[in-house]
């Protein structure tokens, strides 16, 4: 785990703020936490892939000095409708880059997939605070994003609920002294379904997550939980933890987000309402902490809480998530790529809901044949694994989608 020592006295300082991806949900969250305290934060910049109306309406609200559309096909649209405000309108990919290194004392890194990698690279080389929510950076680049936060003296602090449980039950003086960390998952809306039930899966059932509001691709991850998988790998690059010392437990009530053991045998666990304003109102706020308008705990209310071992059987992704890991280099690269693929051809009915874990582990055994398993260097060598393993899967969905139904 990076974290620098913060530039920033827990007064009351008003804090600068840049949100990549400022339309998502993600997004939102923050504007709804920034809106509440405008004493305490400002928004600096905002960027936003394609959706104009979203990133138009919140620039008027927060006016910022500057707008970031990643669509240039977009650029009139977003300058006219924010025609008279004075805020830079820009567009473009390296426009989002630029939006990313404005000097602030917060970039929240939210702009999903492979598109938010280079903005979040823009931002630690600053040597800023990133609060980061782009699973995709650690995934497919951890060792680069890691090495770059190091060596810029970035502090990245982890957005995603799990991760950001754990950090809060981390006490890095004395990592040494950490046996394991255990993040939990929901389950997914398949939790107590039989792989013959599971087969049949409707595109509309596995979008009903039974705890989370979040966007199709990542319901759809929680439902085979390959999400969960991800998050392993994430863990790994944030906690500098070996797989294996890395565990999953199936908690149904998305309570406990996260826990760390110890080596006295005490086991430190984070506990919050399923509100993702609550992990983003602790970045904000770090190393202080701000008030957060979340559902309080009740636990007599919540009466019990419960646990239990994820099946590998009938969730094999999360199986090839720790394969992944243990192979290093460039398979984890592959299997977001192969995963981003199988979830899409679901989503279109293309497949089965069993044919996103077996088309993403035959795309990783095929990528293994073809030597894509090298650690990347950079972000050409990134790409280049990226998009030879998208091509390994989508020659293979119609082979997949014979076995999957």
């Amino acid at each position: 785990m990076v974290e620098a020592e913060s530039s920033l006295a827990a007064g009351n300082r008003q804090k600068t703020i840049s949100v990549l991806g400022a339309t998502g949900s993600i997004g939102t969250s923050t504007l709804d936490l920034v809106a509440r305290e405008p004493e305490r934060f400002r928004i600096v910049a905002m960027a936003a892939m394609s959706n104009v109306s979203a990133l138009a309406e919140a620039a008027r609200q927060f006016r910022p000095d500057r707008v970031a559309i990643a669509d240039a096909t977009r650029h009139q649209e977003l300058a006219e409708a924010l025609s008279g405000t004075g805020i830079l309108v820009t567009s473009g990919t390296d426009a989002v880059v630029e939006a990313a290194s404005v000097p602030v004392d917060i970039v929240v890194g939210a702009i999903v997939g492979r598109a938010g990698l280079e903005p979040t690279l823009a931002a630690l080389r600053q040597g800023t605070t990133v609060a980061l929510a782009t699973k995709e950076c650690l995934v497919v680049a951890g060792s680069l994003t890691m090495k770059t936060a190091a060596r810029y003296g970035a502090t990245l602090l982890p957005v995603d609920s799990e991760h950001n449980a754990i950090f809060q039950c981390f006490e890095t003086a004395n990592a040494d002294r950490i046996e394991r960390i255990i993040l939990t998952a929901s389950g997914g809306p398949f939790r107590t379904w039989s792989l013959d039930r599971m087969r049949t899966a409707k595109r509309e059932e596995a979008l009903k997550h039974p705890n989370w509001t979040m966007g199709a691709k990542v319901t759809i991850d929680s439902a085979t939980l390959m999400n969960k998988g991800l998050e392993v790998i994430e863990a790994h690059h944030l906690f500098a933890m070996p797989g294996h010392r890395i565990e999953v437990l199936v908690h149904p009530q998305s309570i406990v987000h996260g826990m760390v053991g110890y080596t006295d045998g005490s086991m430190v666990a984070c506990l919050g309402s399923p509100d993702m304003r609550t992990p983003i109102a602790h970045c904000l706020n770090h190393p202080a902490r701000g008030p957060a308008p979340t559902k309080r705990l009740d636990l007599a209310e919540i009466g019990a809480l419960t646990f239990e071992k994820p099946d590998l059987i009938r969730f094999p992704a999360l199986r090839l998530a720790y394969e992944a890991l243990e192979i290093g280099g460039g398979a984890s690269a592959v299997l977001n790529a192969a995963d981003e693929i199988a979830v899409q051809a679901f989503l279109d009915g293309r497949i089965g809901f069993l044919g996103i874990a077996e088309l993403a582990e035959a795309t990783l055994s095929e990528a293994s044949r073809a030597g894509l398993f090298e650690e990347p260097r950079d972000l050409e060598d990134i790409d280049a694994v990226d998009l030879h393993a998208r091509d390994i899967a989508r020659a293979k969905i119609q082979g997949v989608a014979a076995n999957s139904r």
